[in-house]
Order: C-alpha cells, then sequence, then structure tokens
C-alpha cells in the first residue's frame, strides 16, 4: 500500500487567466493612474505643438506644395491637417476625460471622508513619532486647560474635536482643508474643460453627418445649389463656420469647413448687411471694421445692430463674430495691351468673383483664354523703405544681370521699414485651354521703388509662391503711356526700321552721309535682337531682351572688348528707343520728347523692364482703370453648449491650483493629561507639504500654546 499522501488534484492546477474581478481592477487601476493621465497630457501638449506649426484646414494643394505629393498623402492620412477633429484626438480626449472621472470616482469618497475625520482617535503614545512634536505643563485643571485651549485653537481658525480618555483628553485639531477640495475642483475641471471641447468640436457634426447619412461637398457653385445631402439640420445643437455676407445681401447658411470638404449649416434667421465700415490709420493699417446688420427672424420680427471685432452679438443662441471682411463682388474695368505682338489696347468688364472668355484673336493664342477676376483691394500697404545703392550710375550696366533682379518683388530693402498704402490693387488669373492658370496682382497706382516711380505688375504660378513684379518707370504723366508704346513699337518690324533710320539721320555728321547706313544697320540689328526677331548667332536658341545682346557680344567680340562693346551698343539701343517712342507719340498727337536729363532717367530702366518683360508669361497685361467697390463682411457664426462648461471648468481649475499651491492643510493633536497641582500637554504637528515656514509656525504655535499670555 502505497504512503504517499493524497493530494487534492485542483490544487496542482495554476490558473491561467487572472479572475475577472482582476482585469477588471488592473483596468481601472490603469485608467486612473497619474502615469496613465500624464501619457495623455502629454500627448496633447505634442498635438497641440503639431495643430500649431502646421496650418489646419487648408486647401490641399497647398500642403502637396510644402511637403510634396507623398508626405501629403502621409499627413492627410494621419490627420495632421486637421488634428483637433481628428477620430485619434478625440479619442485621447475622451481616454482623458475617462481616466480624471476614474481618478474622482476612487479619490473623492476617501478625500470626502477625509474632511469629515479629525483623527482624535490617534493613541497618545504615537504623538511622540511626529516629527514636530513638544511637551509642557500648564497650572490649570483638566477643564480649565481645554478650555483655554479651545479658545486659543479657535482664534486662530482651527476646528477641533475632543475625545475624553481614561487617563487624559485627546484634542485633534484641523486647518487648511480647502487644499483637499481644490484636488476635486482642479480634476473636475480638466472632465468639464474635455467635455466641452468635445461638445464644441466636429465630433457632434460628424455624428449627425453619420446618423443622418449626410456627407461633405467638395467643389464650387453657389450655395442654393448644393443638395440636401451636403446641408446638416437647422436644429445642430453644436457648430462653428463661416458666413460671406456682400453689402446688400442677406444670407442664412455658413460653411462649417471639414478636412474632407465643407457641409452647410443653415441658421434659424437671416442676416443682412446693411454697411460695412472700415477705418484705417495713416499708414493704411486697418483700425476698426464693423458692420451694420439686420437680424431677420423666421416670425417677421427684425433687429438692428452693429458687429465689431471683439464685440459679438448673440442672437437665438448663436453668436455672431465679426471675422474679416472681402471684396463682395465689385465692379471693374480693365485696360488690355497685347504683350509682344501688334494690337490696339481694348476694355473688359466684369465683377469680382466671375470670369469672361477671350477669344482667340484678343489673346493671339488658339483656343482662347479665361480672365478671371479673383480680388481687388483699395488698401495696400507694404514696406517702401528705399534700398542701399539706389542711387548707382544707370549708364553702368552688367548685360549678365539675370531676370530675377527686375522681375522681383516689389519692393526689395534692407531691413529698414517705411509702411506706406500703396493704392488699389487688381487680382486676376489667365487660364488656358487646358485648364492652367496664373495669378497676377497689378496695382492701379505708381510707387517709388529704388528712387524710381514704376507701376508694380506681379505675377506668380501658384499660390505657394510669392509675386514677382515687373516694374516699368512711369512717364510724364505718371502713368504706363510712353512704355506701353516702346513695347508695342518693338513688336512691329516696320516701326523699327523706321526708328533706325531716324537715329542714324540724327547721329550722323552732316558732311559724313556715308555714315547714315551703318549706323541704321547697327541700330536696326540692336532693336532686332533685343526684340528676339534676330538670332545671336546661326542655329542659337531663340532668346531677347539684354540676354540676347550679351550673347551676341560674347560670340563676336573679344574678351577684352566686351564691355566697352555692350556699353556702345547699349547707348546705340537707348537712342533707338528714343526715336522708336517719339514716332509713336507723334502718330498718337503726342509732342516728341526732348533728349534731357529726365528722359535718359527713363529710358535705361525703360529698356531694362522691356527686356524683363520678354519673361511676362501673359500675351496680355491688364491695367486697372476703375472700378465700382461692393464690400463684403465674413461672419463666424457659433453654437457652443460646451462653453459655459468650459468658462466653469477654468474658473474651477484657476481655484484648484490655487488652493493646491497655496493652501496647507496642518493637524495638531494635544494630548492633555491631568496631573498633581495641573496638566500636561503633549503636542504632535503635521503639514501635508512641508516649506521652509513650516518650523517656524510650529514654534510660533509651540509657544503660543506651551507659554500662553494673558491676552491668549
Amino acid at each position: 500500500m502505497s504512503s504517499d499522501p493524497v493530494v487534492d488534484s485542483s490544487a496542482l492546477v495554476a490558473p491561467t487567466r487572472p479572475a475577472p474581478t482582476t482585469r477588471w481592477h488592473h483596468g481601472v487601476e490603469l485608467l486612473s493612474s497619474m502615469r496613465f493621465a500624464i501619457a495623455l497630457l502629454t500627448l496633447i501638449c505634442i498635438t497641440s505643438v503639431i495643430g500649431t506649426v502646421v496650418q489646419q484646414n487648408q486647401p490641399a494643394i497647398n500642403y502637396v506644395n510644402e511637403f510634396g505629393p507623398f508626405w501629403a498623402s502621409v499627413f492627410e492620412r494621419l490627420g495632421l491637417f486637421s488634428v483637433y477633429s481628428s477620430s485619434w484626438f478625440l479619442l485621447i480626449l475622451a481616454f482623458l476625460v475617462t481616466s480624471t472621472s476614474l481618478c474622482l470616482w476612487r479619490n473623492v469618497p476617501k478625500i470626502v471622508n477625509d474632511l469629515k475625520n479629525y483623527k482624535e482617535h490617534l493613541r497618545e503614545g504615537s504623538l511622540k513619532a511626529f516629527h514636530h512634536k513638544a511637551e509642557g505643563e500648564w497650572a490649570l485643571g483638566k477643564d480649565a486647560a481645554l478650555d483655554r485651549l479651545a479658545a486659543v485653537l479657535g482664534a486662530r481658525g482651527w476646528k477641533a474635536r475632543v475625545q475624553e480618555r481614561e487617563h487624559g483628553v485627546m484634542v485633534a485639531a484641523k486647518q487648511g482643508v480647502a487644499n483637499r477640495l481644490g484636488y476635486i475642483a482642479a480634476h473636475s475641471a480638466i472632465v468639464l474643460v474635455c467635455i466641452g471641447g468635445l461638445l464644441d468640436g466636429d465630433l457632434i457634426v460628424h455624428l449627425q453627418m453619420l446618423v443622418q447619412g449626410k456627407s461633405a461637398y467638395v467643389g464650387d457653385g453657389q450655395v442654393h445649389d448644393v443638395p440636401a445631402k451636403h446641408r446638416l439640420s437647422e436644429t445642430n445643437p453644436t457648430f462653428r463656420g463661416n458666413l460671406f455676407v456682400p453689402e446688400g445681401g442677406t444670407e442664412n447658411v455658413a460653411l462649417i469647413t471639414l478636412s474632407e470638404g465643407v457641409v452647410l449649416q443653415p441658421l434659424p434667421f437671416q442676416i443682412e448687411l446693411k454697411k460695412f465700415i472700415v477705418d484705417y490709420y495713416e499708414t493704411g493699417m486697418p483700425k476698426l471694421f464693423a458692420s451694420d446688420v439686420v437680424i431677420h427672424d423666421a416670425d417677421g420680427k427684425t433687429t438692428a445692430a452693429r458687429i465689431k471685432v471683439n464685440e459679438p452679438l448673440e442672437h437665438d443662441g448663436v453668436t455672431i463674430f465679426q471675422s474679416s471682411f472681402e471684396d463682395g463682388g465689385s465692379h471693374i474695368t480693365l485696360r488690355a495691351h497685347p504683350m509682344g505682338r501688334p494690337g490696339a489696347p481694348f476694355n473688359v468688364k466684369g465683377d469680382i468673383g466671375a470670369s469672361v472668355a477671350l477669344s482667340p484673336a484678343q489673346v493671339g493664342a488658339e483656343g482662347g483664354m479665361q480672365l478671371e477676376f479673383t480680388g481687388l483691394r483699395v488698401i495696400n500697404v507694404e514696406n517702401m523703405a528705399p534700398n542701399q545703392g539706389a542711387g548707382t550710375d544707370v549708364r553702368k550696366v552688367d548685360l549678365g544681370d539675370s531676370v530675377s533682379q527686375h522681375l522681383g518683388s516689389g519692393a526689395r530693402t534692407t531691413g529698414v521699414k517705411s509702411m506706406q498704402n500703396i493704392g488699389p490693387s487688381i487680382s486676376y488669373k489667365l487660364r488656358d485651354k487646358a485648364g492652367q492658370a496664373r495669378e497676377f496682382n497689378n496695382f492701379m497706382q505708381p510707387s517709388v521703388v529704388d528712387g524710381q516711380r514704376v507701376f508694380l505688375l506681379g505675377v506668380r504660378e501658384s499660390p505657394d509662391q510669392p509675386f514677382r513684379y515687373l516694374r516699368p518707370p512711369v512717364d510724364g504723366k505718371d502713368s504706363l503711356g510712353d512704355w506701353l508704346r516702346l513695347k508695342a513699337g518693338l513688336s512691329d518690324a516696320t516701326q523699327r526700321e523706321q526708328a533706325a533710320l531716324r537715329y542714324a539721320r540724327r547721329v550722323a555728321p552732316k558732311d559724313r552721309s556715308e555714315m547714315i547706313e551703318p549706323l541704321r544697320q547697327s541700330a536696326l540689328r540692336s532693336m532686332n535682337l533685343f526684340a528676339g526677331a534676330e538670332l545671336p548667332t546661326p542655329g542659337a536658341e531663340p532668346t531677347a531682351g539684354m540676354h540676347a545682346l550679351q550673347s551676341f557680344i560674347e560670340a563676336h567680340v573679344q574678351p577684352a572688348d566686351r564691355d566697352r562693346a555692350a556699353e556702345v551698343m547699349v547707348r546705340i539701343l537707348n537712342s533707338a528707343f528714343f526715336e522708336l517712342l517719339n514716332q509713336a507719340r507723334e502718330k498718337e498727337g503726342e509732342p516728341p520728347l526732348e533728349m534731357s536729363q529726365k528722359t535718359q532717367d527713363f529710358m535705361l530702366p525703360a529698356a531694362m523692364t522691356l527686356s524683363d518683360s520678354f519673361a511676362y508669361p501673359a500675351p496680355l497685361l491688364f491695367t486697372l482703370e476703375g472700378f465700382d467697390q461692393v464690400q463684403a463682411s465674413v461672419f463666424q457664426v457659433t453654437r457652443t453648449p460646451g462653453k459655459k462648461l468650459v468658462y466653469l471648468g477654468a474658473v474651477l481649475l484657476a481655484l484648484g491650483v490655487l488652493a493646491m499651491l497655496y493652501i496647507r492643510e496642518r493637524r495638531l493633536w494635544v494630548w492633555i493629561e491631568p496631573r498633581e497641582g495641573g496638566s500636561y500637554l503633549h503636542l504632535a504637528y503635521s503639514v501635508n507639504r512641508a516649506s521652509l515656514d513650516t518650523d517656524r509656525d510650529f514654534e510660533t504655535l509651540k509657544q503660543v500654546l506651551l507659554n500662553p499670555t494673558p491676552q491668549d
């Protein structure tokens, strides 16, 4: 018979997984732990940095231009272009709310009990273990000592509880219990702020779209043409959108911008913009802008109001902010001037936001082009400080200067600032038959750049690029007339030949008629090279402007003589341009110019800008002839039920932090033991957060309790 003990086999089987109660306990422990909350707050801080560095809710093309197609696609999938409405950010907030709520659920009962508990049951022997302790005697009986102690503590704001024991009395007192309330207030504030943020964010909008089968709208068109599947309910409890209202117009549909497009939010009332008001500083910077509006309710009631920046209007639960202002469809007239080909200028009329078709005959290109009026700015404040070196000798010309040195920024400065209003400007796009468009920005009035009065004619290939400006000089009438005459005459072979002959006859000595033909040929070749009508060398790439002259000199002149040859050719060209301009003026009935210093100061910048004009990527140059401005206000309309929660949370957070930082919870125990001739006192003192003043506070308290004065 075996002598082995009998063992229960179930005791040998180890559990393979924790009990459900244990798993739940560990899960709650993790979610409510401080390390988990700190990790979530760290993620939120990192996310906020990303949301600050990366511009949010911009057009997709902007991100492609900035980051490239690959990384733009990656960042879009990660939701970095709309961080605060992304699902993972909302999930982080939800976890933070859960974590903080669990922390409150676990600790609030303990804190409440601790607030009620004076801990008067502490044993008298335990007082000896405290760091701050003291002993003394009063020549008072137990009852008298207890009365005096109560009076002293009460006068200093201590709340106490007494426990009678067999050998004496234990007095337990406390002060500064609001410190514990600060913990509850601060944690409750986090919950309220996060819930308010979730309510006022895009979460409710996305939930509505999911439940109601709505989708974001992508594309152009009029608001009233957008289908119902892209419109939210008028009773939407929370939203934040933009409303565009032109002067004299009425709107009641706001646009809510999402990462995937826009959705339309109808309002329970209509906003009519009576007048937009803008006031400027002397520099031209906006000082004040406001909107006089009339609110039309569904029941026919009207309310007049003025909405200013930082002074919103609240109506029917919706807050209306003055966000910005734009053009509301101003009526404009542009003058089109052919560039690089003969042709008469013509006028084009239109409205901002609209477009006009230009025929092939007008643009000199098959298929024609589309002219899109994109913007009108009546006030433009720019830094127009002069450059260093603006007074250099303009006769010393480097024919190798790049076009970017002239077709560059509107006002290149050296760090000095001189803010000036340089007048109205018109923005437009020219779109070819393939759909490719360039954007242009031309100013109506001349500006002083580098000491020269010029017009600023801007162009850029895409919205992410800065404008580069062609800067033709003004003539005696402060207009572009003479420069445009030069441009038109340069593109006409007959006019170039006539101007070359005029030049030769003017500069040839009267007794040297045989010099007329060589001078004519030199002037004609210079103008033909400049106009791109003659190649510098056979088989060379077509070129024009100063680059063509430079290529010709490099191909036909020895290096040692090139500087001198360039100077001679530029002088010939300027003189020929002088004749070209005068013959054009005579044809239009204008008096000819005299060869004065003023004329010379105009001719060389004009020649340089004509050279740059060959890089101007448009068949037509448009100047702003006149406009009838119509302004529009952009309002931000919000319905934010979580706002009150956020405000309450902010107040609680401030109070909670102040309570935790500046209020110290202090506890005091006094054991009173009757003895012959008086009472024995044993003190113990504790504080939840020690500081440099703790020792001093205890010494003061000990002095008051053990050595009371008559006043005490």
